[in-house]
This record gives C-alpha cells, sequence and structure tokens, in this order.
C-alpha cells in the first residue's frame, strides 16, 4: 500500500516546517540517515516572484531541506530553468534570502550522464547530480501545463532534462502527447526520488504553467514516497477522472500503479479548479492531418498587446516555428508541434493555447 498525506497549511514559517516534518514522519522520515547527500530538486522554471505561483515556494524548500539538516544530512537544491539564469531565479524567487545562513548548496544542472531508461527512448542525458546523489526529494509545484493538463510529481522530474535538451525531447516527441507522457514516466523511473512533496498552496489554475496562469489559493500541501500515487491522489482531489492525465495513463500502460494508494490527512475535494482546454492535436484520417494541424487544432497564439518582441519563445521553440517579422510574432503552424514550451517560456503572459475558429466550427458540426 503506498501512503499519500495531504495537509492543508500556509506559507507562514513557523506552522508549515511543522506540517512537512509531520508529513515526512508520517511516510517513515528514518530514510534520511546522517551524512547522506541529498539533493532537492524544485520548480525553479523561470524569475518570478512567490506571488506568481510558477515556482516552487522557496518556504516549501526551505522546510524540507531543514529537516534532512536536523537529520544530519548534507543538501543541495538544483534545477534547470527554461528562461532566465539560474542566479535570476533564485534571486527574484527569494531564495538566496529565505536562505540566507543556512548550509546547503544551490548548483545548476550543467553536467549530464547517459542512463538507458528503456524503449523506445534508450539511452538519455539525464543530470550527473540527479542520478549521482544518494537521495533525490523531489518539490513539485500544483499548476496546469497547456500540453499535460497539470504538472505534478513526475512531469517536475523533466527538470532534470538540462537546458536545451528540453525543446529537443518536445521536438522528438512531435505532436503525440502519449509519446511525450511516456518519456516523461521514464525519466521519473530513472530518477526514482526517494520522496515528492507537493507545494498547493497557492496553486495555478487557467493557461499554466508559466506567467499566463492564474494564481489560486487551495492551502494543500501533500507527499508521498511514490510521485505516481500523489499525481493520482491529486486527480482525485481536483474532481478529475485520473486518466485525464497523460503521464497517468502511460504509467498505468507501463504497469507502474499496481498498488493500493492509502490517501490520509485533510484531503478535500475541489471541484471548480479550471483546467487549459487540451484540443486534438491531429484528428481524422492520417492524409488529412497535415490540414488539420495548420486550420482546426488547437494552437499558441499571441496577445499582440501583452507581447514584448522579446524573443523568448522563438529562442525556444523546439521546431523553429516562431519569427519575429515587422514587429510582429508570426506562428508557422505547420511546423508548429503544439508542445507549447513558447507559453510555458513567456515572460509576459502573452501567449496560450487557443482552439481555430474553423476548427471549432468543425467539431460542431460533427457534434450534431
Amino acid at each position: 500500500m503506498i501512503n499519500v498525506i495531504f495537509r492543508n497549511a500556509s506559507y507562514d514559517y513557523g506552522a508549515l516546517k511543522t506540517v512537512v516534518s509531520d508529513i515526512i514522519d508520517g511516510l517513515g522520515g528514518d530514510f534520511i540517515q546522517k551524512g547522506v547527500r541529498v539533493l532537492i530538486k524544485p520548480n525553479l522554471l523561470l524569475p518570478a516572484g512567490p506571488d506568481k505561483a510558477i515556482l516552487t515556494h522557496p518556504m516549501i524548500v526551505k522546510a524540507v531541506a531543514e529537516y534532512v539538516l536536523d537529520k544530519g544530512g548534507h543538501v543541495q537544491i538544483s534545477d534547470s530553468p527554461a528562461v532566465g539564469s539560474f542566479s535570476k531565479v533564485l534571486e527574484e524567487g527569494t531564495y538566496e534570502k529565505v536562505f540566507e545562513g543556512i548550509d546547503v548548496v544551490f548548483k545548476e544542472f550543467k553536467e549530464s550522464v547517459k542512463v538507458d531508461i528503456g524503449d523506445p527512448f534508450g539511452r538519455i542525458d539525464i543530470a550527473k547530480d540527479a542520478m549521482e546523489a544518494d537521495l533525490v526529494i523531489n518539490i513539485a509545484k500544483l499548476k496546469t501545463h497547456a500540453q499535460m493538463l497539470l504538472t505534478l510529481g513526475v512531469k517536475n522530474l523533466f527538470g532534470c532534462i538540462i537546458g536545451f535538451n528540453k525543446p529537443e525531447w518536445h521536438f522528438r516527441a512531435g505532436v503525440d502527447r502519449e509519446v511525450f507522457a511516456k518519456l516523461l514516466v521514464q525519466i521519473y523511473e530513472a530518477v526514482k526520488p526517494s520522496l515528492t512533496i507537493l507545494d498547493g498552496i497557492l496553486a495555478m489554475e487557467g493557461d499554466g504553467p508559466g506567467k499566463s496562469g492564474t494564481p489560486r489559493h487551495t492551502g494543500v500541501i501533500a507527499g508521498s514516497r511514490n510521485a505516481l500515487a500523489l499525481d493520482l491522489a491529486v486527480c482525485s482531489m481536483l474532481g478529475i477522472e485520473c486518466t485525464m492525465l497523460p503521464t497517468n495513463r502511460a504509467a498505468q500502460r507501463l504497469g507502474l500503479i499496481d498498488q493500493e494508494i492509502y490517501i490520509s490527512g485533510d484531503f478535500q475535494i475541489i471541484n471548480d479548479f479550471r483546467f487549459p482546454e487540451l484540443g486534438d492535436l491531429t484528428f481524422g484520417p492520417r492524409f488529412l492531418h497535415g490540414f488539420t494541424r495548420k486550420y482546426l487544432s488547437q494552437r499558441p497564439i499571441v496577445n499582440k498587446s501583452i507581447c514584448r518582441l522579446c524573443g523568448e519563445c522563438r529562442d525556444y521553440c523546439p521546431a523553429s516555428a516562431i519569427t519575429l517579422k515587422k514587429k510582429k510574432i508570426i506562428f508557422d503552424y505547420d511546423s508548429c508541434i503544439r508542445c507549447y514550451c513558447c507559453i510555458e517560456v513567456c515572460l509576459h503572459g502573452a501567449l496560450r493555447a487557443n482552439e481555430a475558429r474553423l476548427g471549432k466550427m468543425f467539431r460542431w458540426i460533427m457534434d450534431r
């Protein structure tokens, strides 16, 4: 039986530290031994303040780090941001201020090692520090995701893929969400964190996971020794079928969800959480897929009144489907693979996923 513990909490540090300690103790905190080298992997996507609900809140990371230090362990906190320098993310996320005087090491993922994660991907590059740590503690953020519906425990480990290797894997997976979801699950299985904590105290709904999303207070923190079980439990908390999350479907197909899950603590259903709309990336006969992708399927669009033409979306796009011409963003929807990396990395919240008007008309006709 796999235990998933939910607790109500705030970012008030005195109370939060007790809640975090109780969760880890409830999951068998004795797996953290004196002298153990622990790598903490939060979500450090891009430079943003804690009030934006984009990053794992530094107070939760601090509480976990101090728990490890109190046990006599050594702590390294690492990630590979999609946008901006690691130091800039730490500064804007207030990590530098929160961790002042605490004996931890902040280190950006820089080096990779080859790891065989199984078919069909084989040997891939994963952060060396994550693979060589004695223990990995995975601290995810509860956020929506334009491509994968939600970014929870399993998805957070994609940060162990360094730098521009991330968009490269998006490109290799193409428009197939199921392939990308399988990749995420197999990366999780390779890293195999000893503990996953989910920061949902200030969550993100709507068009996440970047600055297009909307912060929402849910007051929830959850933990489990198994991120797959935690992700399933969070789907239940949000009132959706577990199979709506592509990584859950992938894990089921791989036979990784085969134990009973026991949910304890402050578990309450949230029925009105706003999710992004996941449109079909291709539909209809195969010979029409090019047409449907260009004219009918969901796709990224830009709000010209917000866009500052910074070029981050163009530079990060794995399919090279974005250009800047005559002071505007141009999408090549023939090339676009609908990974929505552009939405994720936009520093100004100017991009969102939207179904083409012709596609909406087509679906309306087909549904009648």
